[in-house]
């Protein structure tokens, strides 16, 4: 499953992502990762999930690249449960042009292997009418 955090900048959305991780690190078997662009406002993150920051990866500078990422990080750790990924935006070269291209890809890679995604794009949900959102959830 795909869920969609959407909103203008500044909307609050980083911190619903914060609470909604945590929230899934109590709840969960399995391991919670939290993906930011920056180590901004990390520290409320719950100690018990993995965060990672993609400025820490700048050579991942494309969505063949994050997906393959995303991949890495499953074939490594089978337990991982949920991915959060904030300000996806911001990563990469991801933007409201390929949104649609990579949410498809998100919820193959989710069916796959499992992982519940949480994803947050600063824009308006007129902005992304071209996103198929069977197998996603909108969260706002």
């Amino acid at each position: 499953m795909v869920n969609l955090l959407t909103g203008p900048k500044g909307s609050g959305k980083t911190q619903q992502m914060i609470e909604q991780a945590n929230k899934q690190a109590k709840e969960c078997k399995g391991n919670v990762v939290f993906i930011k662009k920056t180590h901004r406002d990390t520290a409320s993150v719950a100690f018990d999930i993995r965060t990672i920051c993609m400025d820490d990866f700048p050579s991942i500078a494309n969505t063949d690249e994050y997906i393959g990422f995303l991949y890495g990080m499953y074939s490594s750790n089978h337990d991982i449960e949920c991915i959060f990924i904030d300000g996806i935006l911001k990563h990469a070269d991801i933007s409201i042009e390929n949104i649609p291209e990579f949410i498809d890809r998100l919820k193959k890679l989710s069916e796959e292997c499992g992982i519940n995604f949480y994803v947050s794009i600063s824009a308006e949900k007129a902005e992304l009418k071209d996103i198929n959102l069977d197998g996603c959830t909108l969260l706002n």
